[in-house]
């Protein structure tokens, strides 16, 4: 298994983000089967000491605007654009935030770290305290300008780079972020620079030993979401990063997600010749391949195996 570089797009090398040694062994290879957004064949490696997941090699930063292009769904995940898929979404983020953001004091800070457009900061300004802080990070200029016309605070860059407070932030989200990330540990460990003693980090991501991960693994698995994930978990290997850069690990779960196993079907027929009708019935804007793909998962999900990891940390 080797990977194929035909498009062009910049490279360099990737290395498991917890170990930082070149220990692995291949365990997939595919294009960008979603976006299209070049030809080349990437390498998904599985480190031997740890079990996460890497790409090696990777795309380098000036490579980013061409694998998120315009139309990439976070940087506006609108009602306008999705529909009934964004109000059944915001409905299942609001229920899964409630317990999260539980027991927050009054005035507490919360930083959104990836936020995207602000989907889920919007869900908090909407049903949380009004006496909360709500802050976003986000690398990318049009997230940043989506996020912001919601009248959302945001500050454009990465957050190793910003100058944010240390010790300032009650609860910090990392939903669908660190695996975006070319340094998780890196992130993590600036995250726990902010936070208040005692302070939580959220984070959500998906989830290698799920059975969409295993049923998929060679090359179609959507949460390979090739070139874009750059890191990817299972409980175990999340743990270790955590504890690696000093926080407890307060509890890991799994949570259900229809989105992999959508993607899943939908890669492995585009793969195969399918044209354009996957594109139209297996996507974000699918309510019924989505909905279908919910029913699926929640068995899974109630045995402890769903398609997501969800992740409270905190800084003792």
């Amino acid at each position: 298994m080797g990977a194929v570089h035909t498009g062009g797009l910049p490279t360099e090398p990737g290395t498991c983000g917890t170990c930082e040694v070149p220990d692995g062994e291949p365990v997939a290879a595919g294009p960008d089967l979603e976006y299209g957004t070049s030809g080349d064949e990437w390498l998904a490696w599985r480190c031997r000491r740890c079990g996460t997941i890497y790409l090696d090699p990777r795309p380098a930063p000036a490579a980013f605007p061409v694998i998120y292009p315009d139309r990439y769904h976070a940087f506006e995940f609108s009602e306008d654009e999705f529909g009934l898929v964004h109000r059944a979404r915001t409905w299942l983020e609001a229920r899964r935030l409630a317990p999260v953001v539980d027991g927050l004091p009054t005035g507490a800070r919360i930083l959104d770290v990836g936020c995207g457009d602000g989907f889920h900061l919007a869900i908090l300004a909407r049903h949380g305290s009004p006496t909360w802080r709500l802050e976003g990070v986000d690398v990318d200029a049009r997230a940043v300008a989506a996020a912001r016309r919601r009248g959302l605070e945001v500050h454009h860059g990465a957050i190793e780079d910003l100058d944010l407070p240390a010790r300032a932030y009650h609860l910090v989200l990392c939903i669908q972020t660190i695996e975006h990330v070319p340094e998780p540990a890196e992130l993590l460990g600036v995250i726990a620079e902010r936070l208040v003693p005692g302070g939580r980090v959220h984070v959500v991501t998906d989830n290698t030993a799920s059975p969409d991960a295993r049923w998929f693994r060679r090359r179609h698995w959507g949460g390979y979401h090739f070139p874009r994930h750059l890191h990817l978990y299972d409980a175990g290997a999340l743990g270790t990063l955590a504890r690696r850069v000093g926080l407890r690990v307060r509890r890991v779960r799994t949570i259900l997600s229809p989105v992999n196993w959508v993607y899943s079907l939908r890669n492995l027929l585009v793969d195969a010749g399918a044209g354009e009708r996957p594109a139209r019935h297996l996507s974000l804007r699918a309510p019924l391949a989505l909905a279908a793909g919910t029913v699926w998962d929640a068995a899974f999900t109630a045995a402890g195996r769903g398609a997501l990891l969800a992740a409270e940390l905190e800084r003792p």
